[in-house]
């Protein structure tokens, strides 16, 4: 099968462990990361990823251990790239290196308000059907992002609150996947969100998940064509999506769960047209 015309950032785990805590998932996993561990997981899902799309790689940086959390960086479309602009300070030496790879690279890149935190494609996700960008808050970024992006961008953007702690980024519970499908996990949502979500996504495309399935990460999945990568999935998940016509591959990412992260979360997609 040809490779895909798909592009992914990702960033080697070389100083990655759970250095302070900032999500529900890193306590109790302070140093407790296996890096060895940590490193073949790693391979195994760039691995899986370059089977059908093009990876580029980021330089890790000491004393940012979450770098390796690329979905995090900021918002790439066509080229243009958006800088995060991170809530906690733990994060934020991480964001003149996203800057650099960028404009190294051409893209035209801004800057986030500094009173305006926004956490890039981990609360940003286009979808695939609707042309239009979903964006959380909640936990990390704040509603005012939504007019920095639409004017920046020149989307509609659809404003989205999450009220789990346990789901503190959007893509930790909400996937959209090609030909305009969405896989979420409807309990990390208000009410008002999930009317939201209901009144522009069929229910023909709607995938909505069980808890142990959510908790397993499996809304933070990498999306190429028809192959979604996650970390985990119980077999009625796996048979929900093959009949949408998606292939699901599993790789172990427990390392990279200890803090609060997964497939998706370990990529960010540079091909937004």
């Amino acid at each position: 099968m040809a490779r895909s015309a798909h592009v992914f950032l990702m960033c080697p785990p070389e100083f990655f462990t759970v250095a302070y805590i900032i999500n529900p998932w890193m306590h109790g996993n302070l140093r407790r990361i296996d890096h060895a561990v940590a490193k073949q997981q790693w391979r195994a899902l760039y691995d899986l990823v370059t089977d059908d799309a093009t990876v580029r790689l980021v330089l890790p940086q000491p004393g940012s251990p979450d770098m390796v959390f690329t979905a995090n960086a900021g918002l790439a479309k066509g080229r243009r790239f958006i800088v995060s602009r991170f809530r906690y300070p733990e994060r934020q030496y991480e964001e003149p290196y996203f800057a650099d790879w960028f404009m190294d690279r051409g893209y035209e890149v801004s800057l986030m308000p500094r009173d305006v935190p926004f956490e890039g494609a981990g609360d940003a996700l286009f979808d695939r059907g609707e042309g239009c960008l979903w964006m959380a808050h909640g936990h990390r970024s704040i509603p005012a992002a939504r007019e920095v992006l639409a004017k920046r961008l020149k989307l509609d953007v659809v404003v989205l609150k999450l009220t789990d702690q346990r789901f503190y980024h959007l893509d930790t519970c909400f996937c959209p996947l090609e030909g305009g499908f969405l896989l979420y996990y409807p309990g990390a949502f208000d009410e008002a969100s999930r009317a939201a979500i209901e009144s522009r996504i069929p229910a023909a495309k709607r995938i909505a998940i069980e808890e142990d399935d959510a908790l397993s990460f499996a809304c933070n999945a990498v999306n190429i064509d028809s192959t979604v990568v996650v970390n985990r999935a119980s077999a009625g998940f796996v048979k929900a999506l093959a009949r949408h016509g998606f292939e699901v591959v599993q790789t172990p990412l427990s390392e990279f769960m200890k803090a609060g992260g997964s497939a998706k979360c370990l990529t960010l997609r540079l091909d937004e047209p």
